[in-house]
């Protein structure tokens, strides 16, 4: 790792190994949206469809959490690709998408991004998915612009919930003035990749056991390269301040307000391992979605749709299947 680089930072709300797929298994482009530049993947062997034709599936577009990737949603994409013609986005400055010219690494600053990638591309309305920060984000989205999501799949969404629960706590610290100097400038921060691959797995999945020897040197080679880019602790940190003011807004730009003027269907999906977002946010969030309707999986960590991507794609045909009828 030939440049100096930031050390590895603690495990946070959302931060996971993104690594699931190749990319000579990706078609990637970039799209200019308002204050970024975009990466957008989908799958190699499925043709895009330009805005205003169909081959019979409906457009779909996939927001990845906190420390993730578009590469986050491959093992969900792939089960509904007979249904959804889906891409995924890296959020400005995750993945392979350069941070924001304007450095507004905010949820608006995202939701801002996002928007622009489906005005820019023309295929919205969309079947909306949101893990994490990215479920926030796509919240925001459906409550500001009903006409571009037709449904709407959140998977463990970072509401605001008070008391976060103390594993949840580490992105709060990140978001403090300082400390990511103070991170890179301690000996014991640059810990060795594999140990903080590890940390990482333990926190987002409900099981990190089950994963293959093969899925684990992805992700720890995932986490290299995203060390090894200047802007990754920048990126990482302002997202996470980004998630914590969201938390703190009132009035019309408060999330759960916000969640309630959604009027697109909605699936929520909850993990009862989950140790960033509470199970008892599902009772609160079933009450705030007009059309909700919630799958809990009990093995299930903070990454549903990679840990248990079979469940979360039956219940995500399910949605499309009603919303049809």
């Amino acid at each position: 790792m030939g440049q100096p680089h930031h050390p590895p930072p603690p495990p946070t709300r959302g931060s996971l190994p993104s690594s699931t797929m190749s990319s000579a298994e990706q078609q990637v482009r970039t799209v200019e949206v308002p204050g970024a530049v975009l990466a957008v993947h989908r799958p190699a062997e499925a043709p895009r469809i330009a805005a205003g034709r169909t081959d019979g599936r409906q457009p779909g577009l996939f927001v990845h959490g906190l420390g993730g990737s578009a590469a986050n949603w491959t093992a969900l994409m792939e089960r509904l690709s007979g249904l959804v013609d889906g891409e995924a986005v890296d959020l400005p400055g995750f993945g392979h998408s350069d941070p924001p010219a304007d450095g507004n690494l905010s949820l608006s600053g995202h939701v801002r991004a996002v928007i622009g990638y489906l005005e820019a591309s023309g295929r919205g309305p969309v079947h909306l998915f949101g893990n994490s920060l990215g479920g926030a984000v796509a919240v925001r989205l459906a409550a500001l612009r009903p006409d571009l999501v037709r449904t709407l799949t959140l998977v463990s969404p970072a509401l605001p919930e008070l008391p976060p629960q103390r594993s949840a706590w580490s992105t709060g610290l990140l978001a403090l003035p300082g400390l990511p100097a103070l991170l890179r400038r301690l000996p014991g921060g640059r810990r060795d990749a594999e140990a903080a691959t590890e940390d990482l797995l333990r926190l987002v999945y409900g099981d990190p056991a089950g994963l293959s020897p093969v899925a684990r040197a992805e992700a720890v080679a995932e986490y290299r390269r995203r060390m090894d880019l200047p802007h990754a602790m920048t990126a990482l940190v302002g997202s996470a301040r980004g998630i914590v003011s969201a938390y703190t807004e009132r009035g019309d730009q408060a999330l759960w307000r916000q969640a309630e003027q959604v009027q697109a269907p909605v699936l929520l999906v909850y993990g009862l391992r989950d140790k960033l977002v509470a199970y008892r946010s599902a009772r609160r969030a079933c009450a705030a979605f007009a059309d909700a309707r919630l799958l809990v999986l009990p093995e299930s960590g903070h990454v549903a749709m990679m840990e248990h991507p079979d469940a979360v794609a039956r219940a995500v045909r399910e949605l499309i299947a009603a919303t049809a009828r």
